[in-house]
């Protein structure tokens, strides 16, 4: 209940958000790999205000083939699926649902000890890697833009707002407007699935506790919220090669790196 109450108050803000008429506003500063070019808006007298925040308008630009490419490739193989593997998979590697000592972890007949968090390892890659495809390949039916954009605005709410929205909405046309995304809610529960049915003990008489379709769906609700904490991770934390380089090579405010001075 608590997984399935989190889940909803996520799709809620996304509905809040999408249906007010800011929303296509949305300025798009930054992606997992901030390849775009951004060009910024004219620029217009601002009223007087007290506040010391400030945002930085800048035009959508739709990502180029290349340029999808170069994020999917990011997403599925950079740092964040690699460790986040190495995390997953450890924690699985600690659960004990009920199993005895030598069948302990998820699923449980993998046992214990390194070839274990090994084979645990290359499973949680594998549903990250088929998550990865099938949101970047439905969002090419849907003709939708699922590539992550950092928020322009500045303090810490509305980020994580903004982090947890673009969990299960994307961009469509040339304006940007966001929308709900089926490729982004359907694309986890696609990895999971796939883990389920392809590689998990199936459950018959000998395996009782095996795997099947339903513990694909409900394995499905822990990925969709994982892949919000990669949103979170890549608002606060790293937002991708070329923000990186940013820091290090270029100014740090820049449209090709995708950073913001103010954050």
């Amino acid at each position: 209940m608590t997984m399935c109450r989190a889940i909803f108050l996520v799709i809620a803000l996304a509905t809040f958000a999408v249906s007010r008429p800011s929303a296509s506003a949305q300025s798009a500063s930054g992606s997992s790999t901030p390849a775009q070019s951004q060009t910024p808006a004219p620029a217009q007298a601002a009223p007087p205000s007290s506040s010391s925040s400030t945002t930085v308008v800048l035009t959508y630009h739709r990502p180029t083939e290349k340029e999808k490419l170069k994020n999917y490739a990011f997403d599925s193989f950079g740092p964040y699926a690699i460790l986040g593997s190495l995390a997953i998979a450890g924690i699985q590697q600690a659960e004990t649902p009920n199993a005895t000592p030598h069948n302990a972890g998820i699923p449980p007949d993998w046992g214990q000890g390194w070839d274990a968090y090994g084979a645990r390892v290359g499973s949680d890659f594998g549903i990250h890697l088929i998550t990865q495809s099938a949101r970047y390949t439905l969002a090419e039916v849907f003709r939708e833009d699922t590539i992550y954009y950092r928020c322009e605005c500045s303090g810490f709410l509305p980020r994580l707002k903004h982090a947890l929205i673009s969990t299960v909405t994307a961009r469509r046309g040339e304006d940007g407007h966001r929308v709900f995304s089926f490729p982004a809610i359907a694309a986890p529960y696609a990895g999971t699935e796939a883990a389920a049915l392809l590689w998990y003990p199936g459950r018959d008489d000998l395996r009782p506790r095996g795997y099947g379709a339903m513990d694909g769906f409900r394995m499905g609700n822990y990925n969709l919220l994982i892949q919000g904490g990669m949103n979170v991770a890549l608002e606060f934390v790293y937002g991708g090669p070329h923000t990186f380089l940013g820091r290090h090579h270029v100014p740090i405010f820049s449209g090709a790196t995708g950073s913001n001075s103010s954050q």
